[in-house]
């Protein structure tokens, strides 16, 4: 059940919350630096994929990496070999993702673009409006450019259809569908009302407390039940209250433990 306060409460943090200046710490603050759309969605790839471990070693990994690839990251990948990519990084290392990982997604990426024009290209192919979500059309992309690259590490670019939450994957399509003050925004092929909520155990905690989901992991599952919920607050854009919600624990002055007036009826714990 959804109840009208769910919505008039959450449209209060999103007018709040929802600005550039509660952005940091975060691995999005990197798009904004490629005005480009064909940049920016490289960047937000390579962004989105090393958004795992401590926020402070995520930020330190894409600063050295996108230094290396300069101001025009896409003309960049799309102009030197798969060799070349694996001796830029050779010295790379961000937790579970070495070098060889990096060269092979970015070449991947390339021989995508090379295909079919751009990333978003390459996802738009595969997605059928008539489908139940984007799921069939990311684990397509993702099947896509690994397949392009060589790349075998799954967790770095993992399949949706494997039935993980695919959270860091999700975040890019927010990140590139999604255009307000602080999704830059740019996909125009992918409509916001497809999008699923990029849940990590932080927003598991929000959303099962929130009376959103009583499943028991944060899966695949999980994720669209949640996105359900979210879909009967606002059916065309249901992942708009990701970034104001998920802000609460991240940054230091905004305690998770406050939101419990979000839902008067349904404390949080």
């Amino acid at each position: 059940m959804v109840l009208r306060s769910d919505s008039r409460c959450l449209e209060q943090l999103y007018a709040q919350y929802n600005r550039r200046h509660f952005v940091h710490p975060d691995p999005l603050e990197f798009l904004y630096d490629y005005p480009e759309l064909r940049d920016r969605e490289v960047v937000g790839l390579i962004a989105s994929c090393l958004a795992y471990g401590r926020v402070r070693q995520i930020l330190k990994s894409l600063g050295q990496v996108l230094a290396l690839l300069g101001d025009r990251p896409a003309d960049f990948i799309l102009g030197v070999s798969k060799s070349e990519l694996q001796a830029l990084f050779s010295g790379f290392k961000h937790r579970f993702t070495t070098g060889g990982h990096l060269a092979a997604l970015l070449h991947g990426a390339s021989l995508v673009i090379k295909d079919f024009g751009s990333l978003e290209n390459c996802l738009v192919d595969s997605y059928l409006h008539h489908d139940e979500s984007i799921i069939p059309a990311l684990s397509a992309f993702v099947r896509k450019i690994r397949q392009a690259g060589g790349l075998d590490n799954t967790f770095l670019l993992p399949d949706p259809e494997k039935g993980s939450a695919c959270k860091r994957l999700f975040l890019y399509l927010r990140w590139m569908v999604r255009s307000d003050e602080v999704d830059p925004g740019g996909w125009s092929g992918i409509p916001a009302s497809a999008l699923l909520v990029p849940l990590d155990t932080h927003m598991y905690y929000i959303c099962s407390n929130m009376g959103f989901t009583s499943r028991k992991q944060p899966d695949l599952k999980t994720a669209i039940e949640i996105t359900e919920r979210f879909q009967a607050i606002n059916a065309c854009d249901p992942v708009k209250y990701d970034f104001v919600l998920t802000r609460f624990g991240i940054r230091e002055e905004l305690d998770r433990n406050s939101l419990t007036y979000l839902l008067p009826s349904r404390p949080l714990l």
